[in-house]
């Protein structure tokens, strides 16, 4: 059976400066049905007020990957990197050994939404690392992430591709994991969505669903400019 997470039972973190929905536990959230997928561990959509943010902290042992979807990130970190991630924008951060970073709100009038995404490397230990880089979409899917950065994409410590799926309304694709298993988390707008063990449903901004190998999915836009992340995953 597929994996469905729907966006109403997210975990809700609701701060004066931070209003955060949580994919899976993270942080004081804890729901042991949704600990994660594969190697998928965290999947956060944080809008973050002017002139705020994350204070510098510390992780290890963790690929993250941020998308900033409205305004811009000023980042720094202790490999020295100092930079201004804008919307569209993508960052890699490997963890590795240790690294710390701050993520602040480069506006002080205006809020900033990212999706903040945590995948297990496949091995501890590495070397922390930083890259960032605009990738413009081309056609319906468009590798973000990738095991070695094909087609302009970032490159990742572990077998995951990660892909921005833009639908207008009416337009149509396919979609089945190349690995093991698959997962599809929408951004924004509607999508239609059918397979052959399922019936049509409409899937929202914050509505997920996580699927094995060899299960084919119809896409369908209901709202044009519907996105969404379509992740390819190992077992």
């Amino acid at each position: 059976m597929p994996y469905i997470r729907a966006a109403s039972e997210r975990g809700h973190v609701a701060l004066d400066w931070l209003d955060s929905y949580h994919s899976f536990s993270f942080g004081h959230y804890y729901d042991p049905a949704h600990r994660g997928f594969s190697v998928l561990r965290a999947i956060n959509d944080d809008t973050v007020a002017p002139g705020a943010g994350f204070e510098m902290h510390g992780h290890r042992d963790m690929e993250i990957v941020t998308y900033v979807l409205k305004g811009a990130i000023e980042h720094e970190d202790t490999l020295g990197n100092v930079h201004r991630l804008q919307a569209s924008e993508v960052q890699r951060m490997t963890a590795g050994t240790g690294i710390a970073h701050s993520e602040m709100n480069a506006s002080r009038d205006k809020p900033l939404r990212f999706l903040q995404i945590w995948i297990e490397p496949a091995q501890h230990g590495l070397s922390p690392g930083y890259e960032q880089k605009e990738i413009a979409q081309h056609g319906v899917l468009t590798p973000l992430v990738t095991p070695q950065g094909e087609a302009g994409s970032l490159h990742i410590q572990q077998d995951v591709s990660i892909y921005r799926l833009v639908l207008e309304a009416g337009e149509k694709t396919a979609l089945s994991p190349q690995r093991s298993a698959g997962y599809l988390h929408v951004i924004d707008g509607e999508i239609v969505l059918t397979s052959v063990a399922t019936q049509s449903v409409i899937m929202r901004a914050g509505d997920a669903l996580g699927v094995n190998k060899d299960f084919k999915l119809s896409v369908q836009g209901r709202s044009d400019a519907a996105s969404a992340l379509w992740f390819d995953l190992p077992r």
